[in-house]
């Protein structure tokens, strides 16, 4: 059995050093992969790496350091410029520390004691200044000390299976306003095969990434004179998103629901009302006509409020399923930004429905089968977390369990093994989140579905029930695919550019060899268009190995060259990069075997 790194207690992680000095006793956690000791290995690392850092750099101030997602990160200051070649430099310096095997202790002290403790630190004493209590926790290891809650290693030997992986800046605290420092990422194992498999998949991340081939493609683009997190789609990106909307929409006639479209701004008096004013407020633009406040609308759920307003309600309307594909806006800070994934105006795969209490499991069962068939459709696996009330929360928390246990019953009624994120739902109701897993292992945070009893009271929704009484509806919010603009940029990277037949921006490129040909190329890309198919025309004066090449490079799924046998017989020579075969086929095959094609996939 490897060593015991730390204790499980009351869902709180302690390191065994705390453990042992308070009496703590709850689950072993042992030096593994699992995801309570990756949380210790990699607090640990980050201090390791703060320790590197200030023996190559003897001025440099540390703020925090804390595990996240893709590993670690340590937020510091020093007047030396570091740079992308300094990280090999300071993984080196940790590992010869690590090998050191410097004991890791804990000493806690008060707030006074720290506070001169650092004296000379302005970053320690921001970090103070945020951290409530007279109890501060104080990790050493060797003649490096920082203020920490852990847990950490026992010592440093233990660590072995590290990279440095990023360098960035970040504002102080997260604002805008305050000074840049400098942030460096990491990750870190409890072994090497586990590090070498999470670098290789760095790697091939770098050869997907959606910006660099979202540019080589056409697909879309961003220009600093328009505004950073304002995305512009080009005309093959465009295309993409369009197929992916007419599939998703066909899908959702068949299921019952109904189009409708809300103004993209609003009063702020409705936004009060919601509670979007108190709870989002930070996150939404504002702007003022004729003295009135308007809010830019972060989430469609209000103006579906509007549509459901607009008419008397009976039960026997119920449910009511309203779809929109809408543009939203919200302030995401600069730092966070990053391609399509972390925008400012993006477009919600939305649905709204209002439906009985007694239909949320169908309908919550109805949404999980639909999720089944998309996700089947990209071949993406995918995994279900459900996420309790926050702190910050609208509604009593009777409503708040009724709904939790709606969706605690869906999910078990459906089969589907489920996690539990405790505190992580929205602010005005309860959530299940779709998190779906690429090509190369990385999971991604798509859909989501939240029962909302919430807003409907707040609007005072009713529908009249058999007995001639009014009722309130419950409102369930959904989205599968999340967002197009991140959607699209997680398929990009799914299938490296390699877009599957049935959505490829460009599915055929006709190459005639000569002039002579061109016409022919054209009667093709009619009859293509006619059926859905999009195929483009390879006309300039260049060698037929050139256009194929250039062809290959856009990732085109299907070539088809035309020279003067093909014409005059009326055939095309295919060349199918996703089969990897090269054949000839009839004029009218290929047309049959291309609506085939465009057909196969639904959800």
């Amino acid at each position: 059995m490897s060593e015991v790194i730390g204790i499980k207690h009351d869902n709180k992680i302690f390191d065994t050093q705390t453990a042992k000095q308070e009496g703590i006793k709850g689950q072993e956690i042992y030096f593994d992969n699992s995801a309570d000791a990756l949380s210790i290995i990699r607090h640990s690392c980050a201090h390791l790496m703060a320790q590197a850092i200030k023996e190559l750099y003897s001025d440099a101030k540390f703020f925090v350091g804390p595990v996240v997602d893709e590993g670690f990160y340590y937020d510091f200051k020093t007047s030396s410029k570091i740079t992308e070649e300094d990280l090999n430099v300071i993984e080196k310096k940790m590992k010869e520390i690590a090998k050191k095997a410097l004991p890791i202790t804990k000493e806690t002290i008060t707030k006074q004691e720290a506070i001169q403790k650092f004296l000379g630190d302005e970053l320690k004493q921001v970090v103070m200044s945020k951290i409530p209590g007279d109890k501060f926790g104080v990790y050493r290891q060797g003649n490096f000390e920082d203020l920490c809650r852990g847990p950490h290693l026992p010592n440093t030997k233990l660590l072995h299976s590290f990279k440095l992986t990023k360098l960035a800046g970040a504002y102080l605290g997260g604002d805008e306003k305050a000074e840049m420092l400098t942030r460096i990422y990491g990750v870190a194992f409890a072994d090497k095969e586990n590090l070498n498999t999470y670098i290789h998949q760095l790697e091939e991340a770098k050869k997907r990434d959606h910006r660099k081939l979202g540019l080589e493609m056409g697909l879309f683009g961003f220009d600093e004179e328009i505004g950073a997190g304002l995305p512009i789609w080009l005309p093959k990106g465009a295309r993409l998103r369009r197929r992916i909307e007419e599939l998703l929409t066909r899908a959702l006639i068949v299921r019952e629901y109904e189009p409708v479209r809300g103004p993209e701004i609003l009063k702020s008096s409705v936004w009060k009302v919601s509670g979007h004013y108190d709870n989002y407020k930070e996150n939404m633009y504002f702007t003022v006509i004729d003295d009135v406040e308007y809010g830019i609308k972060p989430m469609n759920c209000v103006g579906h409020i509007k549509v459901y307003q607009s008419s008397i309600r009976s039960y026997r309307e119920l449910p009511l399923r309203f779809y929109e594909y809408g543009v939203v806006h919200r302030h995401e800070k600069s730092g966070v930004l990053h391609g399509l994934l972390r925008v400012r105006e993006f477009t919600q795969d939305d649905a709204h429905i209002f439906c009985q209490p007694s239909q949320i499991k169908d309908e919550v069962s109805n949404i999980i089968d639909f999720t089944r068939k998309i996700m089947g459709a990209f071949g993406f696996n995918y995994e279900m977390e459900l996420s309790t009330k926050p702190s910050k929360s609208i509604g009593s928390d009777e409503v708040w369990q009724v709904a939790t246990n709606a969706l605690e019953d869906a999910l078990k009624s459906n089969g589907i093994d489920y996690k539990i994120d405790v505190g992580g739902g929205a602010f005005y109701g309860p959530k299940i989140d779709i998190k779906i897993t690429d090509a190369i292992g990385r999971k991604w945070q798509c859909g989501t579905v939240q029962i909302d009893m919430n807003l409907p009271e707040r609007f005072n929704l009713q529908y009249t029930d058999k007995d001639n009484t009014y009722r309130q509806p419950v409102m369930i919010h959904r989205a599968i695919l999340g967002s197009f603009e991140r959607f699209v940029a997680i398929l990009t990277e799914h299938f490296g550019g390699e877009f599957p037949f049935f959505i490829a921006p460009t599915q055929i490129v006709l190459i005639p060899i000569s002039e002579e040909q061109i016409p022919y190329a054209q009667e093709i890309k009619k009859q293509l268009l006619s059926i859905g198919a999009y195929a483009e025309i390879m006309d300039k004066n260049e060698t037929l190995n050139k256009k194929i090449r250039n062809a290959e490079k856009q990732r085109v799924p299907m070539i088809a060259v035309i020279g003067a046998k093909e014409v005059e017989e009326r055939i095309l020579s295919i060349r199918d990069r996703q089969s990897k075969t090269q054949y000839q086929i009839q004029e009218k095959e290929f047309l049959n075997m291309v609506e085939i094609k465009m057909k196969e996939v639904s959800f």
